[in-house]
């Protein structure tokens, strides 16, 4: 018993050493990822007033697209200087967390920053959720560097700012820590959960302090949805499974075929996209960047049935091709547009066909957003918690838990191997070619 007390006193210190770290790390990420945030909206702003200069005096359409292309001879050297920033960044982290790919923190950090700009400028249909984990994850490993932590600390302090960039990104802390223990760090133990937990209370807790409480999605729920209407949540779960394995398999695929284009580099690639951008500018501006204002038109009301179809259409092509690019920017916050689409347009039909009441509009659209992630991402609880963080209501789990169960489980059937886990044999892959 004697010397059971010290043990158990050294791991207690220890605790409170990882609580300490994952608060710092959940600090310096957090605020990385405001930065990121901020030159993100920035960026958005800049493209607006272009865009509206442009519809205002098409004669210059020929001079954006002159700057598309310096932007993506930009991003094309970025990617060959660090080719670790390539999309979301997802993958690579949990390469880096697993030890099979180098790790390089200053460089990957300035270069996502710079390319993501560049490419939510130039309009790509792109977010910044996957490059917010990418960013949060390399200041956990700086931080690492110089308090000179060991491999197996180092791994749980880039845990710890992968899950700070999902709540410093959602300001939701309790989805941060599950999808960093879910997906980027399935290995961890206790103490790493506790640490990772106090690195995403902290990450939020600063991007509420700095942007705001106000939520990233900004649309209310004026009714629960009554149990008479749970029948469609199975259709809408299996409905949205069959979208989400599709929606994988259509973005390897994209992938795929700008690599079999042998006469393309990296700079070849992102003209292709960046083209597409000044293509879609003109055809179909609404799929033009995250999307993320399309969810707040959807659920005023200003989408009507056969518009939300042809904006899906648009914006899951515009996605493939971006993303299939290798582009700098995440595909979270596209996917989860995409997915409130598909539940607006699921809602709409239901109103339009089978009297379901236009009231529970939202209701759907936020319950196929998390349908939408389980079945791509397949890390149900995440979708479950990240959802009803930004949703707020305790009412609306058993509806979420339905979904995300359902979506889950069809998504597994009809792809069985999740996209993440393949982007990451892809790298790995690259990797030991270069090498």
């Amino acid at each position: 018993m004697e010397e059971s007390r010290p043990n158990s006193g050294e791991q207690n210190r220890v605790s409170l050493v990882m609580i300490a770290e994952g608060l710092f790390v959940g600090v310096l990420a957090g605020l990385t990822v405001i930065l990121y945030r901020v030159c993100l909206s920035y960026a958005t702003k800049w493209l607006e007033k272009v865009l509206q200069f442009l519809y205002e005096n098409p004669v210059w359409f020929a001079g954006w697209f002159a700057v598309l292309l310096l932007l993506a001879v930009a991003v094309g050297r970025l990617l060959r200087w660090e080719p670790l920033i390539a999309g979301g960044g997802i993958p690579q982290v949990e390469a880096e967390i697993a030890g099979t790919l180098s790790r390089r923190w200053m460089r990957v950090i300035p270069a996502k920053f710079a390319g993501g700009f560049l490419c939510i400028f130039g309009g790509m249909s792109l977010g910044r959720c996957g490059p917010s984990i990418q960013l949060g994850a390399m200041t956990g490993q700086g931080v690492s560097r110089f308090f000179r932590r060991g491999e197996d600390e180092e791994r749980s302090l880039m845990a710890c700012g992968a899950g700070a960039g999902i709540a410093a990104t959602f300001h939701a802390p309790l989805a941060g820590m599950v999808f960093a223990m879910e997906e980027i760090y399935r290995a961890g133990k206790t103490t790493d959960f506790i640490s990772v937990l106090a690195a995403t209370a902290a990450a939020a807790f600063s991007s509420i302090h700095i942007l705001g409480a106000d939520p990233v999605f900004q649309f209310q729920l004026t009714a629960v949805l009554p149990q008479t209407y749970y029948w469609m949540l199975l259709v809408l779960g299996i409905l949205i499974g069959a979208a989400g394995a599709f929606y994988s398999w259509a973005m390897l695929r994209a992938q795929s075929l700008y690599k079999k284009a042998g006469f393309l580099n990296e700079t070849g690639r992102m003209v292709t996209a960046f083209s597409a951008a000044g293509i879609f500018a003109v055809l179909m501006p609404k799929a033009l960047g995250s999307g993320s204002w399309l969810i707040g038109s959807l659920t005023r009301g200003e989408v009507l049935l056969g518009a939300a179809v042809l904006i899906f259409l648009a914006k899951f092509l515009f996605s493939a091709i971006c993303f299939g690019s290798g582009a700098p920017g995440g595909n979270i916050f596209p996917l989860l547009t995409l997915g409130a689409l598909l539940g607006g347009i699921f809602a709409l039909a239901g109103t339009e066909f089978f009297g379901l009441d236009p009231m529970y509009l939202n209701n759907f659209v936020l319950l196929a957003m998390a349908g939408f992630f389980t079945a791509v991402v397949r890390a149900p609880v995440t979708g479950i918690v990240l959802l009803f963080e930004m949703s707020g209501l305790v009412s609306q789990l058993l509806s979420l838990c339905i979904v995300c169960l359902t979506a889950y489980v069809v998504s597994e059937l009809l792809y069985p191997k999740p996209m993440n886990q393949i982007l990451l044999e892809r790298s790995l892959a690259a990797a030991q070619d270069e090498a």
